[in-house]
């Protein structure tokens, strides 16, 4: 009791320190000049306060509490020509203030580094992308500061993640999605949170959301070390077809092409990119990797309120693999550093998704967001990780696969206003994750073709269903508190194929 008096004092506090004098609101949308869309992460700086804030996933910013006088906003994004915009701020009503962005050339001009704003700006564009050499999305990840990928399985199998000292595997504490769709696999058969961001196309990713550490409740599962969420291109600019070649055979094609390109802002845009990659390896044993990718995006502003995107999406991923090898194998001259024990591991797997997202503004800068999807997945992956040593006569090949569906819904209500008068965001949202596991095997087998044992066989089925609410308050330009409370509820259920009695 004494605690909660404590905290009621100290927020009246804060409340007639920030409430004191004439203090106005100045809000306002950033958007794309040729296309009304709006530009997420842009930078609203106000140069006489020395504060500044970064726009919203709808574009939408706003200062609270500022006191009268005459100021200057400078909106900037990388890719767009920065803008100077002055304004005055007086009694009255709150102000507003629409900012159309043009693109350019990017320039180089002096860097200034300095920490005033508001919120963290936790993302980065296309255009930091074209910027470096990518050749697929798991490259993407390491623009992410402090996060670093490995591959160990022929390129066909997720990436190792480490991240804030973490060993992340392949996804169990970082939590991974493209427009709103989880990437990590829950009871996955190669490792729980399994993340291949491979059914992505580089050239398709228009921004990718990050932070690290798991203090946000909008987040929920594997948002142990941080997360990292991508969002494809509403639109083409245009058309284009982009042919790469290399050494041992590597082969990589991207087209890009408008079917509907918009001549209005309302005027719906539809694109199919499409993405073809190849390589052998500098392996002895020729890797024959390969790799397919669509991706067919429908886009339009049903009016100037809402917004519907409609995603069709598929993949499709084969190789051999070396693995890994005996040092002492090497040294001994059985094989070469390029060489292998087992040459028979490998893999393929396929991911198909429907994706459709609904956004609308309301009033008063608030905007809501529903999305459902569907995803129809199947894996396998054959390794060798001891050779010999348990049979020393067909050896230790395991192979794991699974075949799953994912069903999800997700809404998102969020809005900025007055508590106590502090300037206060709040967000919330509800949904749900139900994912249908078959035939998750775990098999000892030979030359990847004969099934010499089943060690696990089974199917599984998992719900989570989940509700959050999170309330960030502006104590000042440079003070934040954030509350957030989250509710997740999982059910499992487990059919073990290998008994001959039902369990759970």
């Amino acid at each position: 009791m004494k605690s909660f008096t404590l905290f009621i004092c100290l927020i009246g506090l804060l409340v007639c320190t920030i409430g004191y004098g004439q203090q106005h609101t100045v809000a306002g949308t950033v958007r794309d000049a040729e296309n009304a869309e709006p530009l997420p992460a842009a930078t609203i700086y106000i140069q006489e306060l020395n504060v500044g804030t970064t726009a919203n996933a709808m574009g939408i910013f706003q200062f609270k509490n500022l006191p009268n006088g005459e100021y200057t906003l400078e909106i900037s994004f990388v890719g767009f020509a920065k803008k100077i915009i002055p304004f005055t701020v007086a009694s009255g009503s709150p102000q507003s203030i629409e900012v159309t962005m043009q693109p350019e050339v990017v320039r180089m001009e002096d860097v200034e580094v300095s920490q005033n704003l508001q919120y963290n700006a936790t993302s980065f564009s296309a255009m930091d992308l074209r910027l470096r050499p990518i050749q697929t999305s798991q490259d993407v990840l390491k623009i992410v500061p402090g996060l670093f990928i490995a591959q160990h399985a022929g390129g066909g199998k997720a990436e190792q993640i480490f991240l804030r000292g973490f060993d992340i595997d392949h996804g169990t504490d970082i939590s991974l999605e493209v427009d709103g769709m989880p990437v990590n696999m829950v009871s996955h058969a190669h490792g729980q949170g399994y993340a291949d961001l491979h059914f992505v196309i580089p050239e398709t990713i228009d921004r990718v959301a990050f932070d690290k550490g798991p203090y946000y409740s909008s987040i929920g599962n594997f948002n142990t070390a941080g997360y990292a969420h991508f969002s494809t291109k509403k639109r083409l600019s245009e058309s284009s077809v982009k042919l790469e070649g290399g050494q041992f055979g590597t082969f990589r094609t991207v087209g890009l092409l408008n079917l509907i390109s918009p001549q209005t802002t309302y005027a719906p845009s539809l694109y199919l990119t499409t993405e073809f990659f190849r390589s052998d390896g500098y392996f002895e044993s020729p890797q024959f990797f390969n790799r397919l990718n669509a991706l067919l995006k429908y886009h339009q502003r049903l009016d100037s309120k809402r917004t519907l995107d409609i995603s069709l999406s598929a993949f499709n991923s084969s190789w051999d693999a070396s693995g890994q090898i005996p040092e002492r194998a090497v040294e001994s001259g059985t094989i070469s550093r390029f060489g292998a024990i087992d040459d028979t591991e490998g893999g393929m797997t396929s991911r198909m998704n429907v994706n459709a997202r609904l956004a609308r503004e309301l009033r008063n800068d608030a905007w809501t967001e529903s999305q459902f999807y569907f995803t129809q997945y199947d894996f396998e992956l054959v390794s060798n990780f001891t050779f010999f040593l348990n049979d020393p006569e067909n050896g230790d090949q395991i192979t794991q696969s699974e075949q799953r569906q994912i069903f999800g819904t997700r809404h998102n209500y969020w809005t900025e206003h007055q508590l106590l008068g502090i300037s206060a965001q709040t967000e919330l949202g509800v949904g749900f994750r139900h994912d249908i596991n078959e035939n998750v095997r775990l098999s000892r087998t030979l030359q990847r073709q004969t099934v010499l044992e089943d060690l696990a066989y089974g199917d599984v089925q998992e719900t989570n269903i989940f509700a959050f609410a999170e309330e960030i308050f502006t104590l000042s330009p440079r003070f934040t508190m954030t509350t957030g409370l989250r509710f997740d509820h999982f059910t499992f259920d487990y059919r073990n194929k290998l008994s001959s009695t039902y369990e759970r």
